[in-house]
């Protein structure tokens, strides 16, 4: 019997528990951590992370995964830094940001499209197809830049992360707008029914008429885009793209979905429970560092909770396997 209420809420979405430990924890540790100003310091950290956790939802629903959104963002960010210094741009003063911008959107978009059609028509699995792309685009971004660093010259651009919308950061409301649209998207739309009807069965979803091949091409775009929207988030706050923004970025992002209550295997997950799990990873980062635990204790840490919590999820999987047999 499924519970209602706020403790069901609660038993569906575990995640938002853990938060709730790491705030009281971490407030409770330091008087630096329960202020206003950091937590609006944790949601623009957070946010590069957190937009591309919500395409990476919408694909590992569908039972998929791309290990090439750190080298996505990179490549796009690197377009886009240095297409605002290129010559037919030069007098067009900030209105050089938009086809820059759109540019990069479209690399991420086209990178996505890719990724998606070639796991579609080959059939091969997601895993080995976005290792390769994410091995060959890193490759294309030091041929690009030559291994070189780009510099924003449009102040305007690299100022972007200093805005702020009535005290909130831009970057932090662009987050938060994404996040709402998306949830929309998954719990409200078609499309949504049919991510989780493909990642739960994919047979009964061609039985069902979902044409499986072109929606997981959709999906896959859908996180190319956020790949490239994540890359303007980030190069803002640098003001700089470098050969190698994104490095580990999967792994980060991978770990938030699967806090969150996304199974590796599909047909389960939730915006809500990505954000929950984007936000445990921000707070426990901010809050170590605010009591000045050193950086490679947060991998320790998110590692440990990372193994334990895809063990539970092996469990519950078996029982659930156990179940039906019977």
């Amino acid at each position: 019997m499924t519970k209602s209420g706020p403790l069901g809420w609660l038993i569906r979405n575990p995640i938002w528990v853990f938060v709730a430990i790491i705030f009281v924890f971490f407030s409770l540790s330091t008087d630096r951590f329960f202020d206003i100003a950091n937590f609006r310091n944790i949601l623009v950290q957070t946010s590069t992370i957190g937009l591309i956790a919500l395409g990476m939802t919408l694909v590992m629903i569908n039972g998929n995964i791309d290990l090439s959104v750190g080298a996505t963002l990179a490549l796009a960010a690197s377009v886009t830094v240095d297409a605002m210094g290129w010559a037919v741009f030069a007098d067009w003063g900030n209105w050089q940001i938009l086809p820059a911008v759109l540019l990069r959107l479209l690399t991420g978009v086209a990178i996505g499209a890719l990724n998606g059609f070639i796991v579609w028509k080959t059939g091969v699995d997601a895993f080995i197809v976005t290792l390769g792309a994410m091995l060959g685009i890193r490759g294309l971004v030091f041929v690009y830049t030559q291994e070189q660093s780009f510099f924003a010259t449009n102040f305007t651009y690299s100022d972007f992360d200093y805005s702020s919308v009535l005290g909130v950061p831009t970057l932090a409301i662009v987050f938060l707008v994404f996040t709402v649209a998306t949830h929309i998207l998954l719990s409200r739309t078609v499309h949504g029914s049919n991510t989780y009807a493909v990642g739960d069965n994919r047979e009964a979803a061609v039985n069902a008429g979902i044409r499986v091949g072109p929606h997981m091409v959709v999906n896959f775009v859908i996180v190319g885009f956020f790949a490239a929207l994540a890359g303007i988030t980030l190069s803002t706050q640098m003001g700089a793209a470098t050969p190698n923004l994104g490095r580990e970025f999967e792994l980060w992002v991978i770990t938030a979905v699967v806090l969150g209550g996304t199974k590796l295997t599909g047909g389960a997950g939730s915006i809500i429970g990505t954000f929950g799990g984007v936000l445990a990873i921000g707070m426990l980062r901010n809050g170590m560092n605010l009591i000045g635990v050193p950086a490679f204790y947060v991998l320790l840490v998110l590692g440990t909770i990372l193994i334990f919590v895809l063990f539970l999820d092996k469990q519950l999987n078996r029982q659930g396997d156990e179940e039906i047999r019977l």
